[in-house]
């Protein structure tokens, strides 16, 4: 549940401000410029509806493969900038100056939690449809 309503809650400042997501996805210097408005128009959209068939528990195994295919990209993107010693706004929740507050390590580590917890979420789903 917890995944689910995290991806709802930052899905809602994308969804909003789409113009900032962009600009936000440009300051990650990892996209074409042609890919960046429609990764900021969808993206949103992808996390909202995953979120709540997640909560919702419509097509669970389904919308924890997005959300942790979404993870990966948001471990891999945070990593390589990491690596290049590039500071960066989240997007997460906010833009601007609140996107800067946390550090990028812990944006990782958070992600990479998620990323668990999505594997965990996919194992007992399995192992309940086995028993059931």
């Amino acid at each position: 549940m917890l995944v689910g309503l995290t991806f709802i809650y930052a899905s809602y400042h994308k969804i909003i401000y789409p113009a900032e997501f962009a600009k936000v996805i440009y300051g990650y210097y990892l996209f074409p410029e042609f890919s960046i408005n429609l990764i900021a128009i969808f993206l949103p959209y992808i996390e909202l509806f995953a979120g709540i068939a997640l909560i919702f528990n419509i097509y669970p195994k389904g919308a924890v493969i997005i959300i942790n295919l979404m993870l990966t990209g948001f471990i891999i993107a945070i990593s390589i900038n990491l690596i290049r010693g590039h500071e960066f706004d989240c997007g997460c929740y906010r833009f601007g100056e609140a996107g800067h507050k946390s550090s990028a390590l812990l944006l990782l580590f958070r992600d990479i939690g998620y990323f668990i917890c999505g594997i965990i979420i996919l194992k007992v789903s399995s192992k309940n449809k086995i028993t059931s």
